[in-house]
């Protein structure tokens, strides 16, 4: 497995699909960190030469990854929550912020599904 930024990549993959396992990259920006990097997306991790690895290296440097972006939403999230704005309220009530219903299918209130077994009805003799 090769390493970028703190975390392992899948070697059997091609690049750009292999970028998209650190966290904050997604399709469209494994694709542009591949043309600034001038690497083809489609060539394979276990492939590539130790240039192509420095040049996905400094691409990747201008992006907001991994610690320092769940550092950013934490922060965002915690902000949101003390300013007592819906969206704070609603994440430290544990409910959903974007507007989703509630009525029925919100498990975050009512907690995990519980099947109810066939209960044997006593008959009188």
């Amino acid at each position: 497995m090769a390493r970028l930024m703190g975390v392992d990549i899948p070697n059997n993959k091609q690049v750009m699909y292999s970028l998209q396992y650190i966290y904050g990259i997604g399709k469209s920006t494994a694709g542009k960190i591949c043309q600034e990097a001038k690497v083809n997306p489609m060539t394979k991790v276990s492939n590539l030469t130790e240039k192509e690895f420095v040049a996905i290296r400094e691409a990747i440097a201008k992006y907001t990854i991994e610690g320092d972006l769940r550092r950013d939403i934490a922060m965002n999230i915690k902000q949101l929550m003390e300013i007592g704005c819906y969206r704070g309220i609603r994440h430290k009530k544990n409910l959903p912020v974007r507007g989703q219903r509630t009525r029925t299918n919100a498990r975050t209130r009512k907690g995990p599904r519980k099947t109810i077994a066939n209960k044997k009805i006593e008959t009188k003799n």
